[in-house]
């Protein structure tokens, strides 16, 4: 019924359409009547394309961010204090009471959620990213083991419960020596890539209003320079590459990435400059 109550006549066999009849879309057809391949496609949704976007995360940077989400979760529900008695770094519970879980726990805490704790899980998908695209998973997780034993040490000597800032911090760094004139973003300001770690440890000490937050960053940095150095400066130097992936690990890990693909940074990095020389008899 219209309004004032007028009626609409229906032709007899017409069609109504509803609301949510107007919406759908015809279907391709061939000359022969068939539905046309690839006519009709389902609407992505919002939960299928995050986990499609979550898929499309490289291996271990994706692992190691599901690893802060579970260990984020499990502090948030156990709460502050139990967490701590949980997931801190203690050597001694680590050690004699075969709690291995610890160094891998306190690499994986950037504390409660919070805007703070949001950006570091974005510079850790970015940082990460880059660092194994350029190197590869296999050397990826040469560096994630390296990095988690040599600050695993530092925290126990230094009293860090925690030092999953320091790791991400280390791949700054890393990324940093490797293209140390280029310009990046620091807030407002374009500075040289070799300055970041050092802006980052700048923000946070502001942010926390005590020098005492520089020490996850000054950790990162040494330990960072520690793979650096052991893995490009000393290799050019002659000496030798103990810190290269074993050949089944990247068989296993990067069974269809070319040598010269996985180490562009590395190829970027030891790049020399060479004369060409003149052949034998050559003018």
């Amino acid at each position: 019924d219209l309004r004032g109550g007028a009626k609409t006549r229906r032709k007899a066999g017409g069609r109504t359409a509803s609301l949510g009849s107007l919406d759908v879309k015809k279907e391709k057809k061939t000359a022969t009547g068939r539905k046309a391949v690839g006519a009709t496609k389902e609407k992505k949704t919002a939960t299928g394309d995050m986990a499609q976007k979550y898929k499309d995360i490289l291996p271990l940077t994706r692992i190691y961010l599901t690893m802060v989400g579970v260990v984020t979760l499990l502090g948030f529900v156990l709460g502050e204090e139990l967490a701590q008695g949980l997931l801190a770094l203690d050597p001694i519970r680590t050690i004699y009471g075969m709690e291995l879980w610890r160094p891998v726990t306190a690499a994986c805490f950037f504390g409660p959620p919070s805007i703070s704790w949001l950006m570091s899980g974005y510079y850790l998908f970015q940082y990460g990213s880059q660092l194994e695209r350029a190197y590869g998973s296999a050397q990826f997780l040469i560096f994630i083991m390296g990095q988690i034993g040599l600050l695993s040490i530092m925290s126990v000597l230094l009293g860090q419960p925690f030092f999953a800032n320091s790791v991400l911090t280390a791949m700054l760094h890393i990324l940093s020596r490797s293209f140390p004139t280029q310009k990046a973003k620091w807030l407002i300001f374009d500075v040289p890539y070799w300055s970041l770690p050092y802006g980052l440890m700048a923000t946070d000490c502001l942010q926390a209003q005590n020098p005492m937050a520089a020490v996850p960053h000054l950790m990162g940095i040494l330990s960072g320079h520690f793979y650096f150095f052991h893995k490009f400066i000393w290799t050019k130097m002659g000496g030798a590459d103990w810190l290269e992936a074993p050949a089944f690990l990247s068989r296993r890990l990067d069974p269809n990435t070319k040598d010269d693909a996985r180490r562009s940074i590395d190829e970027a990095i030891r790049k020399r400059k060479k004369g060409q020389g003149r052949k034998l008899g050559g003018k």
